[in-house]
């Protein structure tokens, strides 16, 4: 099949590549010229494990191309995907604007039928938006032409992107139309092939899916991390609790380990606009509510620890961090607990040195250079001298580190754990004093 597919940033490219790695004949279109020349070049502008050599396969293949010109993408593709960003405005509400701008583009150069498709994040009424602009600049050029819009949220995890949409758990497809199921059966036939992944809802129902999803997970990571905060409070200790209750088929493991609180791209910015979308309809979702407000809170924890190690005094403080993006396997730092524990030390008078194995040219470009803000690519230099080592983000490698190296380099062996690496006890054997989350009561009278 013929696909374009308008915005080439985490969600189209991984949908065009893997489109593309399947067989069909892909567009992508942005309106970056810069980023269009890197990526017909072989350079990704994300880091996604996978992801690279898809699209270097696809492209080699002539399966995969990419272009500034939204006529031509329009002309191109019979099925036209619309994933260009929808940023939070002010109120936390989803800014369309970019949305229906691609609805209004296709219209003004389409000549024949076509099926517009959101991909993007969106709130419930956004596709019947779309509907809207297509159908003025239609009636505005006189044009009698066939179309259709539909929802087909995406449900990729940044860090396993290509694996999640080329091995999908559902396939979720919003429409009415018996045109648009059987064109949408065509082009997901590759990655349906095991069992019928497909799921068809109303517009407004496959709109809903996508938040309700996000919101569910955001809230068990914000319920766990409450339920952490008051273990600190009671001296119990979180991880046996997160394995008692995750032993209950009806709870299950899943999403229920504490932290340093959630980031990204998607779980703050969904769970905002679906409070907003609420309020639209005079409803007062107060459990959404709580749950950004707990991880907003939840991400000032490790410098509440380290400030009551330090008695508040953390002038001329060198403090390591190990882990700056979101989660592993991204470069990923939008809303990332580490964004808020270095502004937090900053204003303490700290310095900060850090390291993550993807996220420092990203850490460059957010912060640029400045004196107390050292990047490095060797996770134990930053050590040297240091007075505490912070975890932020748990990558594979930091599971199981040389801690007589990490002791030995170190001022004194100080680690705060946001993310639960360790065993306390076997912290305490090698003489290194451990804070983790839900495990001790440093910092709890900050709660």
């Amino acid at each position: 099949m013929r696909i374009s597919i308008f915005g080439t940033g985490y969600v189209g490219l991984v949908t065009g590549a893997c489109l593309a790695q399947v067989g069909h004949d892909v567009c992508c279109v942005d309106v970056d010229e810069r980023k269009v020349e890197n990526l017909k070049a072989g350079i990704i502008p994300i880091y996604e494990p996978g992801l690279k050599d898809v699209v270097e396969h696809a492209v080699a293949e002539g399966r995969l191309t990419f272009t500034t010109a939204a006529a031509d993408a329009v002309a191109h593709g019979e099925v036209i995907f619309i994933a260009v960003g929808t940023p939070p405005d002010e109120d936390g509400s989803a800014d369309l604007r970019y949305v229906l701008a691609v609805g209004t583009t296709v219209a003004e150069h389409m000549q024949d039928y076509r099926l517009v498709v959101t991909k993007s994040t969106v709130p419930v009424g956004t596709a019947a938006k779309v509907q809207s602009a297509v159908a003025e600049v239609l009636a505005q050029r006189g044009a009698d032409i066939p179309f259709d819009v539909a929802s087909n949220p995406e449900f990729l995890k940044e860090g396993a992107a290509v694996s999640d949409f080329m091995k999908p758990d559902r396939i979720v497809v919003g429409t009415d139309s018996a045109r648009v199921e059987k064109l949408m059966r065509e082009l997901y036939a590759p990655f349906n092939r095991n069992h019928d992944r497909l799921i068809f809802t109303d517009v407004s129902s496959s709109e809903l899916i996508k938040y309700a999803a996000n919101a569910m997970l955001a809230t068990k990571i914000s319920f766990m991390n409450e339920l952490a905060n008051i273990a600190e409070k009671v001296g119990a200790d979180i991880e046996q609790v997160r394995r008692g209750i995750g032993s209950d088929p009806r709870i299950g493991y899943h999403f229920i380990y504490p932290g340093c609180g959630y980031g990204g791209s998607c779980f703050p910015k969904d769970v905002k606009a679906l409070v907003r979308t609420a309020e639209e309809y005079r409803y007062a979702p107060e459990l959404l509510t709580a749950v950004d407000a707990v991880n907003d809170r939840q991400k000032e924890r490790l410098y509440q620890k380290l400030s009551a190690y330090f008695a508040g005094n953390l002038q001329g403080k060198n403090i390591a961090i190990w882990g700056l993006a979101f989660k592993p396997n991204t470069d990923d730092m939008r809303e990332a607990p580490s964004r808020t524990l270095m502004q937090a030390l900053w204003d303490a008078g700290a310095k900060i040195r850090a390291f993550d194995p993807e996220a420092l040219e990203e850490a460059g470009r957010i912060y640029g250079t400045r004196d107390d803000l050292q990047l490095s690519h060797n996770a134990f230099e930053i050590l040297d001298g240091a007075d505490a080592l912070v975890i932020c983000t748990e990558w594979q490698q930091f599971r199981s580190p040389d801690f007589s190296e990490i002791k030995r380099r170190l001022n004194k062996p100080v680690i705060v754990d946001g993310r639960n690496l360790y065993d306390p006890e076997l912290m305490a054997e090698k003489g290194i004093e451990y804070f983790s989350i839900g495990r001790d009561s440093l910092g709890r009278d900050s709660l």
